[in-house]
């Protein structure tokens, strides 16, 4: 359709007092014309002629009237009129067989699930806007077809080789008997391509725990995943140890974000911005041993008032310097979980909406659409690449032999 149809349609609907939406609408309308003229389409193929063509006399078959059907649309109930033929043989494919809804009315419902809206709002919004009655029990239906799609993705095999892996976890409210906090555990990796990869979503029992955690290193590394260069994670206790596990040759970079949130939870609020201060020194640090002469002037200030903090800094220290052996450019993407903090973000908009979930299921459902939905546009895929090109150049050096590109 040109913009000068499309004008005239508009100008002609608006002269007569017709909608641009809703029941008897101008996009209904035209809507309504383009199923029937696909349907009609549809027909003439199956039967071989056309209407009135005097090929179909004594064919065997021919059409038999038509039947009205209500389907739900983009833009509101349509109701359309479907024709038959005699042998009632005729299978459309444009709306199917006992189809109440097209395809994008499918999408729209599983876009409100990702954004967290419940069945009964969900419900609630289609009527309102669209004027269309779709059940709680049809909506449900529509969101656990993702169900399978879902598992399949849990168990896909994985690149054999990642950069970096960015590990994490938010916990969700779940009402088991009671609410409780159940930790979901999120894996998002870097490509040798630089492409993101979000490896899959666990959940777990109870507190974040590095048992539990190693459990999901395990499945990782059984999906094909033979080696990571770095894996960046918060300063969860023996974790270290699980990622050592499952790749001896993994460098272990703690979350500096992790560590100074850490810190401040030792601290008073009236010393939070002179110890902020001062911590800027040691992670901004041009080389290692600069690093450790700015922390003993840290202790020195501040040891005698806050020794929890000094003993936090020096059992993080090996685990908190490997990013200082790069330059600033890829410090930027490595010293922190920010990368895997921006997909919770997501979230956590999706699951404060909800509140709280029936079950574990039900959570990683909606977590999984949040994904689903991510970077419509292919935008962000773009602008993340673009962000690690330096990373992979300083990684390909560093790790000579070990990052090895996919094949085309």
């Amino acid at each position: 359709m040109d913009d000068e149809l499309a004008r005239r349609l508009v100008d002609q609907a608006q002269a007569e007092g017709v909608q641009l939406t809703g029941p008897g609408g101008l996009l209904g309308g035209l809507t309504k014309r383009v199923l029937e003229t696909a349907l009609e389409a549809e027909m003439e193929d199956h039967l071989g002629y056309e209407r009135h063509d005097p090929a179909g006399r004594g064919s065997g078959n021919s059409r038999n009237g038509k039947r009205a059907k209500t389907v739900v649309t983009d833009v509101g109930p349509v109701e359309i009129d479907v024709p038959r033929d005699r042998e009632a043989s005729f299978d459309p494919k444009i709306v199917r067989k006992r189809q109440r809804r097209l395809a994008g009315v499918d999408e729209m419902v599983l876009s409100l699930t990702a954004k967290g809206l419940t069945t009964g709002e969900v419900q609630a919004h289609l009527a309102e806007v669209y004027g269309a009655e779709v059940s709680r029990e049809t909506i449900s239906k529509i969101s656990d077809r993702v169900l399978e799609e879902m598992t399949d993705w849990q168990a896909r095999p994985l690149d054999r080789v990642y950069p970096v892996i960015f590990i994490d976890a938010l916990f969700v409210k779940v009402r088991d008997g009671q609410v409780t906090n159940r930790p979901i555990y999120t894996a998002v990796a870097v490509t040798t391509e630089g492409e993101r990869d979000i490896l899959g979503l666990w959940a777990g029992d109870g507190g974040e725990g590095a048992k539990f955690w190693a459990q999901v290193l395990t499945e990782i590394r059984n999906r094909g995943v033979d080696d990571v260069c770095i894996v960046v994670c918060d300063g969860l206790k023996g974790l270290p140890d699980a990622i050592e596990t499952a790749w001896p040759q993994a460098i272990v970079q703690t979350c500096v974000l992790h560590l100074i949130r850490q810190t401040f939870r030792l601290a008073g609020r009236q010393h939070w911005d002179a110890i902020a201060k001062a911590l800027r020194p040691i992670y901004t640090a041009p080389t290692e041993a600069a690093a450790k002469e700015r922390f003993g002037e840290f202790a020195q200030t501040w040891g005698e008032r806050y020794p929890g903090i000094v003993r936090l800094w020096e059992a993080a220290w090996a685990d908190f310097v490997p990013f200082l052996a790069f330059e600033v450019e890829v410090r930027k993407v490595i010293f922190s979980t920010n990368a895997v903090e921006s997909l919770n973000a997501r979230f956590r908009r999706a699951v404060r909406a909800r509140g709280h979930f029936p079950s574990d299921q039900a959570a990683l459902k909606c977590l999984y659409l949040v994904i689903r939905s991510l970077d419509p546009t292919g935008r962000g895929r773009q602008r993340w690449t673009m962000r690690w090109k330096p990373a992979l150049n300083a990684f390909a050096l560093m790790f000579e032999g070990r990052i090895i590109p996919n094949n085309p």
